[in-house]
């Protein structure tokens, strides 16, 4: 196995800097460049005997390939760590045949500096042993099938990060409901399920955000959410965390640490639901008319027939009193999730014998949010 003489990195953001020092660090002889900066990518590549791509996505990667491909010198290989789609992957090794390893990473900035990432490497077998030292010297390598298999691999990876990351957002805004301390529920976090991340995050979550914040980033909430809806995109199936992630925080390049600590659903929001919970607590129609607009309409199956009924006729089903048993009725707001002037969510209540669940639409308007449309599930005992 020949050692390249020559690596030239193609993207040199947090991750990409961190590529090109360790091999640096690891006695390889590493030229970069970065989009950001004016220079000739070209000139990078023209010696090089491996282009390591670690760019933002794949359009990124089709374009700084297709300015340097003529300057590829005959046989060198191109590695692309990058995430992208598995038809990107697969598009681009056809382009590059024999000469493309696709090995995107598994692992944050500080495991890169400290060569203890994994990357999923796929890639005919004598492009493989040319740039095995290049791989070895960044971390653990893991030989998968084809390119598209590596990235598919790749975005089910972060699609467990990215349902980490909202869970511990899910229990940091709840122990901030509760009124405890965020050491203290961080402390007990790191003993459980969420531990490492917790761990890992802790300096994020505990300190103020600062002007440097974006620069100390190690994995983007920008990133994470691109990769997600890369996900939903080759999946075609539902990857709620994309939209999650997308809404969580206003700044992209933030580390994903600030999704976690994203405040809980506003006030504002939740009103609707809890005047829609006052309406069946006292039977007064009044607070329907409240929670909902003039508009709305409720749906779903009674007696085993839909029903669509206008506000109106829905109020008229209420007789300004509670229900004889209201002492044992219980409802809950399980989810809301707001996207900009709309929101969705649902709610489950437990009326005598019967479980309902209730789908919301909710829409912002004229300074406060109202209920458009109310869908249901009966669920009988037994």
């Amino acid at each position: 196995m020949n050692k390249p003489q020559t690596i030239a990195v193609l993207g040199l953001g947090h991750l990409g800097s961190a590529i090109a020092k360790r091999l640096a660090g690891q006695g390889l002889d590493v030229v970069g460049w970065t989009r950001s900066i004016e220079g000739d990518p070209n000139e990078a590549v023209a010696k090089a005997d491996v282009v390591l791509l670690c760019l933002f996505d794949g359009a990124a990667c089709r374009e700084v390939l297709d300015r340097v491909q003529g300057s590829v010198k005959a046989g060198a290989v191109v590695l692309n760590t990058s995430t992208v789609a598995p038809a990107e992957a697969a598009e681009l090794a056809r382009r590059f045949g024999p000469n493309y390893v696709h090995a995107p990473v598994l692992g944050s900035v500080r495991a890169m500096e400290a060569g203890a990432v994994h990357l999923l490497a796929a890639g005919d077998a004598e492009p493989f042993d040319t740039v095995r030292p290049v791989l070895d010297a960044l971390g653990t390598v893991r030989r998968v099938g084809d390119a598209a298999t590596a990235a598919a691999l790749k975005l089910v990876a972060n699609s467990s990060l990215a349902g980490a990351v909202l869970a511990l957002r899910d229990a940091v805004q709840q122990a901030e409901e509760l009124g405890l301390a965020r050491d203290e529920a961080l402390d007990v976090l790191e003993i459980g399920q969420l531990g490492g991340l917790a761990a890992r995050k802790r300096s994020f979550l505990t300190q103020p955000p600062t002007a440097s914040a974006a620069a100390d980033a190690e994995f983007t909430v920008g990133a994470l959410a691109k990769d997600m809806a890369l996900l939903a995109g080759a999946s075609a199936k539902p990857v709620p965390s994309a939209a999650e992630l997308a809404d969580a925080a206003g700044d992209p390049g933030a580390d994903i640490a600030v999704a976690i600590t994203t405040p809980a659903v506003d006030e504002a929001v939740l009103e609707p639901l809890r005047a829609y919970i006052r309406g069946h607590a006292t039977g007064d129609p009044a607070h329907f008319r409240e929670a909902f607009l003039p508009t709305a309409h409720v749906e779903g199956i009674r007696d085993g027939a839909f029903v669509s009924w206008p506000l109106d006729q829905y109020c008229s089903l209420f007789s300004g009193q509670p229900a004889v048993d209201e002492a044992t009725r219980t409802r809950r707001i399980d989810s809301v999730r707001v996207h900009g002037t709309v929101a969705s969510a649902s709610m489950t209540l437990h009326h005598g014998p019967d479980t309902f669940t209730d789908i919301f639409l909710l829409v912002q308007t004229e300074g406060r949010w109202r209920i458009a449309n109310k869908a249901y599930h009966r669920r009988p005992a037994g």
